[in-house]
């Protein structure tokens, strides 16, 4: 898997990560370092690319699950107990990552596992920055 790295400047600045290949067992760590590294160096914010993404397995679920942990902040709409009960009424939407352009068959496995009931996806970069 290939990964570039941007920034952009929304409200708040947003990294996007732009991912090229299939994201499952032997590329999802690469995703989980890209991530992690782009913590490390202030990011708050990120919007994870899909348009180049064919498939995505279990592990690359996983990846999005640590990264939307990793991003959570302290306020209180972000504490468990609230998120439990936004999924519960549809009202949660994490403010901190997002998902631009996913295939048909990568959306239809974030839908399946629910990742879309948490994580907007966006068809638009530059409606994808302003989101945030």
């Amino acid at each position: 898997m290939d990964i570039s790295v941007s920034e952009h400047q929304g409200r708040v600045p947003v990294t996007v990560l732009h991912l090229k290949g299939d994201v499952n067992a032997a590329t999802a760590g690469q995703l989980e370092a890209q991530a992690k590294e782009a913590y490390a160096a202030g990011a708050r914010n990120m919007l994870i690319d899909l348009s180049g993404v064919g498939f995505m397995s279990s592990a690359g679920l996983r990846v999005l699950h640590e990264v939307f942990n990793m991003l959570r902040g302290n306020m209180p709409g972000e504490s468990d107990e609230a998120i439990r009960k936004g999924l519960a009424d549809g009202t949660f939407k994490s403010p901190h990552l997002k998902l631009l352009s996913p295939k048909k068959h990568v959306r239809e496995v974030l839908s399946m596992a629910g990742f879309d009931m948490f994580l907007e996806i966006h068809r638009d970069l530059k409606e994808a920055v302003a989101s945030f």
